[in-house]
Formats: C-alpha cells, sequence, structure tokens
C-alpha cells in the first residue's frame, strides 16, 4: 500500500506542478515557461540573490498578483471538494454521494444569495461578508440534516442521504425565489451560483488552508475505518470501529471542509462525485491511498477547469461551475455506461 501510495503519490505531485506552471504561463497574455519559474523563484527568499530578472514588471505582477493566487485558490478548493467526496462516499457506502449530498451547497447559496439580494455583501465584514456567511449558512445545514437523520441516537446511512436531498431541494427553492425577487442584482447572485475563482486573492487561499489542513489530516486518519464500513455497519463495529462517531466526525469533517471551499469559489459541481469514482476504478476501493489520491485529484481537475474557464473564450470567462459540469456529467454518463457494461 505505501508503495502504491508514493508511486501514484508522487506522480499526482509531479503532475500538479507541471499544471500549475503552464497554468500560470497562459492567458491573455502568454509567458514562457521558464520566465514564469524565474519569476517564482524570484519570490522565495533563500534564492532570490542567485535569480537576475530578466523580465518586465508587468510580468511579474501578471503572475505573482493575479494568477499565481487564482491557481493556488483552484488547487485548494478542488482538493477540498475531491476528499470530501471520497470520504462521503466511504462513509455512506454510496458512489454517487458527493460534497452537496447533504445540501451543503444550498445552505451556502442560500447565505450568500441572501446577502447579495438585501445589498449586504459588504455591509457585515466587507469583501468577506459572503464567504462568512456562506459558511456559516452551509454549516447550519449539516446540523439540521444530522438533528433530521437521527434515529435512537444512530445516524442512518439512507437517511443522512435523503434528509439531504430533502434539504437541498428545500433551500434550492429559496434560492430561486431569491433570484427570481432580485433585479439589478440577479446577474451577480447566478454568476456566484454558477461558481468563479475570478478576482480571488491571496487572502482567500489563506482562509481556506486551515479548514483544508484540518479537515484533510481527520479525514485521512479515518481511511481504515472506511475500508471495514465496506464490510456493513455490523462487521465494522465487530472489528473495532466505533460506527456512530466514526460516521459523525467523518461527515462533519467533509462537510465544513465543502462549506470552506464552496464560500470563496460558489457552486462547483461534479468535482467530489467525478474524481473519487475514477480513481476507484484506477486504484480501487482502499480509503487509504482513495482519499489522499482524491486530494490531489480534485486539485487537478479543478485548475484545469478554471485553467480552461479563463482562456477557451478569453477575454471572456466561462463560471467554473459551468465548466466542470460540462467535462462532469458526459464523462460520468460514460463511466455509468462502462460499468453496467461490465455488470452485465
Amino acid at each position: 500500500m505505501r508503495r502504491k501510495l508514493c508511486l501514484w503519490g508522487g506522480a499526482g505531485c509531479l503532475l500538479l506542478l507541471l499544471s500549475a506552471s503552464f497554468s500560470l504561463s497562459i492567458g491573455t497574455v502568454r509567458l514562457p515557461l521558464l520566465q514564469v519559474w524565474g519569476i517564482l523563484a524570484h519570490h522565495v527568499p533563500w534564492i532570490h540573490g542567485y535569480v537576475t530578472p530578466d523580465w518586465q514588471a508587468s510580468a511579474d505582477q501578471i503572475i505573482w498578483r493575479v494568477r499565481l493566487p487564482r491557481v493556488v485558490l483552484a488547487i485548494c478548493v478542488g482538493a477540498s471538494l475531491g476528499i470530501a467526496g471520497a470520504a462521503f462516499q466511504g462513509v455512506l457506502r454510496n458512489p454517487l454521494a458527493s460534497p452537496y449530498t447533504l445540501g451543503v451547497s444550498s445552505g451556502a447559496a442560500v447565505g450568500a444569495s441572501f446577502l447579495i439580494l438585501t445589498g449586504l455583501q459588504f455591509a457585515l465584514l466587507g469583501s468577506w461578508s459572503v464567504p462568512v456567511v456562506a459558511f456559516v449558512t452551509g454549516g447550519i445545514s449539516l446540523v439540521i440534516v444530522i438533528a433530521l437523520a437521527r434515529s435512537d441516537g444512530k445516524l442512518q446511512r439512507e437517511t443522512v442521504i435523503l434528509s439531504g436531498v430533502v434539504m437541498q431541494a428545500f433551500l434550492g427553492s429559496f434560492v430561486s425565489l431569491m433570484v427570481a425577487m432580485s433585479k439589478q442584482v440577479v446577474n451577480e447572485i447566478v454568476f456566484w451560483l454558477m461558481g468563479s475563482l475570478a478576482l480571488r486573492g491571496w487572502a482567500y487561499s489563506g482562509v481556506m488552508l486551515p479548514y483544508l489542513a484540518v479537515g484533510a489530516l481527520i479525514l485521512l486518519g479515518y481511511g481504515r475505518s472506511m475500508n471495514l464500513f465496506a464490510l456493513g455497519e455490523r462487521q465494522a463495529a465487530h472489528l473495532g470501529v466505533h460506527v456512530e462517531r466514526t460516521k459523525l466526525v467523518v461527515l462533519i469533517a467533509a462537510t465544513l471542509v465543502t462549506a470552506a471551499a464552496v464560500s470563496v469559489s460558489g457552486v462547483v459541481a461534479f468535482v467530489g462525485l467525478i474524481v473519487p469514482h475514477l480513481l476507484r476504478l484506477m486504484i480501487g476501493a482502499d480509503y487509504r491511498l482513495l482519499l489522499p489520491l482524491s486530494l490531489l485529484g480534485g486539485a487537478l481537475y479543478v485548475l484545469w477547469a478554471d485553467t480552461l474557464a479563463r482562456t477557451v473564450l478569453s477575454p471572456m470567462e466561462i463560471p467554473l461551475g459551468v465548466v466542470t459540469a460540462l467535462l462532469g456529467a458526459p464523462f460520468f454518463a460514460y463511466l455509468l455506461r462502462r460499468q453496467k457494461k461490465t455488470a452485465g
């Protein structure tokens, strides 16, 4: 297992590094890869003196202040959604589960849409008003879903999924109502609902990183327990897994990581559904491998989707959620068809 993790993890990290470099080099202004690496090295304190700048100041500003913060944020958002999706699928034993199964995205969307509709998006905490409120309302939706799904002190996995679907539909109707009520700000609400990383500076990555780090560490520690969950909850309990506590901790950690991602990027669909499912076909269902590789796979998926979003129709930008859905939906349909043929 460790050998496979080193092999696949090393390949994933290398691919992520090359993808980030390529993403930094392309855009409205194309920059050579060597120049991109030189600009990045110029900002590293311990090798700053060994790099001689041979580029224009505008190129430095484009890389360091515009593209790099966006690339880092895309990696953080994708990693969060990828590992959260794998965790949901593992603890609920449902390959169709995703970070949006529990209505977190709809909960975050309600808070963000309300602020935009009422004109309070800058009144509470400045530019941080929408992310903070979206995070809070996304967390509240989790509390409600868990309360609805509890029966005799236990969380039934079928009830959790059903409660999440009901909550997502209920909150989604409120979002639709606010879109219908809005006039001057309807484009702003719809654009947030479609997801975007445009105009996101370093501060957004700084807010996301603590949630991603803590949430990922918690989820990675439950890889063995999720493997035992595949045998059934009763068998997992006989093998020493505290079933109810494990489900609660994993659901909370995965949902908070998702809420943090949604709060800064808007609604980005299909990442937590496609990435773990594809990796499961490639490496198997060992969650000790699947969780860390879903983190890397999600980062790659969102990084490439965001690169396409800002370059395909440049200078116009496509919403990130639209790109992930356009790429993810047909691919997932292909995977389902292939799996059906294999089973038949």
